[in-house]
């Protein structure tokens, strides 16, 4: 499990003085792309391929609030992976100074060919770099159905009715 450390800074609270939805969302991805970072996936090597991360949805579960003044860590585990590599699934929580998790977050994501703008698979050197994060227990193999198994699609509206 990967894990980092953060502050709860003033600019973090929101109206009712606790952790605000946008820290949470701030402070996983600033753990994934330390994660990312450390193993393969800089900027550099990203350019090299020509490719990158793109989140399908974050769902969040608050079980407690969290308030400014002492540290949070926040984990990160793979929950799912496409063959490829084209389909990720990762699994945050946040732990407060005595190991309570007070939330946790399911997100999905793929890789995109940042030229062609379609989901590309992995280069193999980066999947194995991506498969070597700690998984869940409920570890799976993702398929293209999985991206899809909440069944959201867009809704076009009359742009005269906005």
């Amino acid at each position: 499990m990967y894990t980092k450390e953060f502050d709860i800074r003033w600019s973090d609270l929101d109206a009712n003085r606790h952790l605000a939805n946008s820290a949470y969302i701030n402070f996983m991805s600033h753990t994934r792309m330390g994660f990312l970072m450390e193993n393969g996936f800089g900027q550099r090597e990203l350019a090299k391929y020509n490719i990158g991360p793109v989140v399908f949805y974050e769902h969040m579960y608050y079980f407690k609030e969290a308030f400014a003044g002492k540290p949070v860590k926040v984990s990160l585990q793979l929950k799912g992976l496409s063959e490829d590599g084209m389909y990720f699934e990762f699994v945050h929580n946040f732990y407060d100074t005595k190991g309570r998790n007070f939330a946790s977050c399911e997100m999905m994501g793929g890789w995109i060919d940042l030229q062609e703008r379609k989901l590309v698979g992995l280069p193999s050197e980066l999947y194995e770099n991506l498969n070597h994060l700690g998984h869940t227990e409920d570890f799976r193999i993702l398929t293209k159905e999985d991206t899809r198994r909440f069944n959201k699609k867009p809704l076009d509206v009359d742009p005269t009715d906005l």
